[in-house]
């Protein structure tokens, strides 16, 4: 892992609706710590610190270091919730982690290769169907990203699940369900308007009238 993220934390007594909106106006967020088989406890964090980790994409899927009020312990960002139209953080859930005990989390994929693969060279367009993927495995196995190469793809192929290369150690939870889940992640297909050209094009060179839809 590239980056280390410590997350500096207060424990919090108040509790209720009221208390957490004193706490933003204060310029501080609400969260809370659960797992690990011990209590949860509710924390509060700065802010502008929080804006500041969340900008790096490596810091929703990385073990963090949680700091609450100098006791350090390993969690993973679970949940966070936004403002609708502001720039501002609502409430955070953090869960700690277990060397030995495996985790779920989502990891963004990174696409390679893309400009130089055969089926963009030859007008192809490619869609990511897929974002990330949630994989479960120990927290020292957590990957930042996972990479996935598209520099072999040909117009009308598609990368599913099974394609992805996959760090040791590491699974991916919707292929646990079954073969029937392995879900395309990405392809490359001509654009619309060309196959419109071509289709037009077509017409034109054995004359025949294009086909209308719910015509006599």
């Amino acid at each position: 892992m590239s980056v280390d993220f410590t997350v500096e934390a207060q424990a919090r007594a108040d509790m209720g609706k009221g208390a957490s909106r004193r706490l933003r106006h204060q310029g501080m967020v609400p969260a809370i710590v659960y797992g690990a088989s011990k209590d949860p406890q509710s924390i509060m964090l700065d802010h502008n610190k929080v804006i500041q980790h969340i900008e790096h994409e490596a810091f929703f899927s990385h073990i963090l270091e949680l700091n609450v009020d100098g006791n350090s312990e390993k969690v993973v960002l679970k949940d966070m919730q936004r403002h609708p139209a502001r720039r501002a953080v609502l409430h955070m859930d953090f869960m700690r982690v277990s060397d030995k005990e495996t985790i779920r989390m989502q990891v963004p994929l990174h696409f390679t290769g893309e400009s130089t693969s055969p089926g963009v060279k030859e007008g192809g367009v490619i869609s990511h169907l897929v974002t990330d993927v949630e994989v479960s495995c120990l927290p020292s196995d957590l990957p930042e990203f996972i990479e996935i190469d598209m520099s072999g793809m040909e117009i009308g192929t598609s990368l599913h699940l099974t394609d992805i290369q996959l760090p040791k150690g590491v699974e991916l939870v919707e292929l646990s369900h079954g073969d029937e889940h392995d879900s395309a992640i990405a392809n490359i297909h001509m654009p619309r308007a060309a196959v419109e050209t071509e289709e037009v094009e077509a017409v034109a060179e054995t004359g025949a009238e294009p086909e209308s839809e719910g015509g006599e």
